[in-house]
């Protein structure tokens, strides 16, 4: 039993490295939008394409990722997409044009999106359950790790080496990754010869839960009016954190307060800072001292509308440390607050359906992500006069669409309800 305990931290820390990139690729856009521009002469809109990119198949797998982890295997699995990862990725590096980049981003996106379910599923099967939830925290941590990479180191190396070389780098190490998880990781302590964890409480016993059909699930799910005031709320505040830290973050400080790549990678760092520190704090903040979820999500959403005053307002005044703080709001309350939000759509469900709602409302931050990159970049655009990128008024017509949208996400989780005492309550 002690080399299982010891074994499985190997296995958890492969996995994470797997997570970080996932956070890194979806991220990565926003200290390298300006250098994307110059290289494939693009428009802000074909460079806000580019970043969504990436969104697209990972939402359309959310729910198809259960299913080949089941089928295929969790191990095997991650070590296939990691390597459609690469694939993506070594292309990205040497995209002859702006079209091949984008097929390449896609790439990515699909590589990535089958790690974060599969490593779920084996870290359930590695750690007891009074364990799991930790781990869960720690490798939602990693992910913020993978945002604190993309800014200002990613900014580092990418003056350092020129972004092409820097993601041929990047995909060889995805490559010795999947190599990794393939040599080092097992689906479960059995495969190594190893006793199982199930007879001390570690994993639920097969069949201690009716199965409920996917698509029988996911109607029950879809007919919850409860569940929709959610999945409005993920598409609408995901998608400020996706278009602002994601994408135009970087070309904003860039284009309006003269930045270099690097200090505005440093500002950028602040999003991860936020949703390193947040996670904890708000998680704490909802079971133990408000003990509730609506309120929390509500005074959340409140936070991020009044973080795009200033951006609204004071456009091209804020002072470093002030946009510094900026981020670091739109990082505690934009991205941390999504563990509170899942952890309500489970709630709000019994337990046999609970991953199918997890699974379903996971479609509407990715959904976001997808349509605000390339719409803000639009915005930029238009606002700009069609020429000009670094326009005042142009970040300011963008600032004032996330500031519309995160009212609208304020106004939709009002209608959630409160969960808490429900799942309290649930045997």
């Amino acid at each position: 039993m002690k080399r299982v305990l010891s074994y499985r931290w190997v296995i958890f820390w492969i996995l994470a490295l797997g997570y970080v990139l996932v956070y890194f690729h979806r991220l990565s856009p926003a200290v390298m939008a300006v250098e994307l521009m110059q290289t494939f002469h693009a428009s802000s809109a074909i460079v806000g394409l580019l970043g969504s990119a990436y969104f697209y198949p990972y939402a359309i797998m959310q729910l198809p990722a259960g299913l080949l982890s089941d089928s295929l295997g969790p191990r095997k699995s991650v070590t296939i997409f990691l390597i459609i990862a690469f694939v993506g990725t070594a292309l990205f590096a040497v995209s002859p044009s702006v079209g091949v980049a984008i097929i390449a981003r896609v790439l990515v996106g699909l590589g990535v999106c089958m790690v974060f379910v599969p490593t779920l599923k084996i870290l359930s099967q590695w750690y007891r359950r009074s364990e799991f939830s930790f781990m869960a925290a720690i490798l939602n941590a990693m992910g913020g790790v993978g945002v604190l990479v993309a800014a200002a180191p990613l900014a580092f190396l990418t003056d350092l080496l020129g972004w092409r070389m820097t993601f041929m780098l990047i995909g060889v190490a995805t490559l010795f990754l999947a190599v990794a998880v393939w040599t080092c990781v097992r689906n479960k302590p059995e495969e190594m010869g190893l006793p199982s964890l199930a007879s001390l409480g570690g994993v639920l016993p097969a069949g201690a839960m009716p199965a409920i059909p996917l698509v029988e699930g996911m109607r029950r799910v879809l007919k919850n009016g409860h569940f929709w005031a959610i999945a409005i709320w993920f598409f609408f505040n995901c998608g400020i954190f996706f278009g602002i830290g994601g994408l135009w973050g970087g070309p904003y400080m860039m284009h309006v307060y003269g930045f270099t790549k690097g200090q505005a990678g440093n500002v950028l760092n602040m999003v991860a800072v936020g949703l390193i520190v947040g996670s904890p704090l708000l998680s704490m903040l909802s079971d133990r001292i408000l003990r509730s979820r609506k309120k929390v999500m509500i005074l959340s959403s409140f936070a991020v509308a009044a973080t795009m005053l200033p951006l609204v307002l004071y456009t091209d005044k804020l002072t470093f440390r002030l946009l510094c703080a900026v981020f670091f709001f739109i990082g505690l309350f934009s991205a941390a607050i999504v563990v509170i939000a899942f952890t309500a759509t489970k709630e709000l469900f019994p337990l046999e359906i609970a991953g199918t709602s997890v699974g379903t409302v996971n479609l509407f931050p990715f959904a976001g992500g997808a349509v605000f990159q390339p719409f803000l970049g639009y915005i930029l655009e238009r606002s700009s006069g069609g020429t000009d990128v670094s326009s005042v008024e142009g970040y300011r017509a963008v600032f004032v669409a996330c500031l519309i949208a995160a009212v609208i996400a304020l106004v939709s989780i009002s209608f959630m309800k409160e969960t808490l005492s429900h799942a309290d309550g649930r045997t």
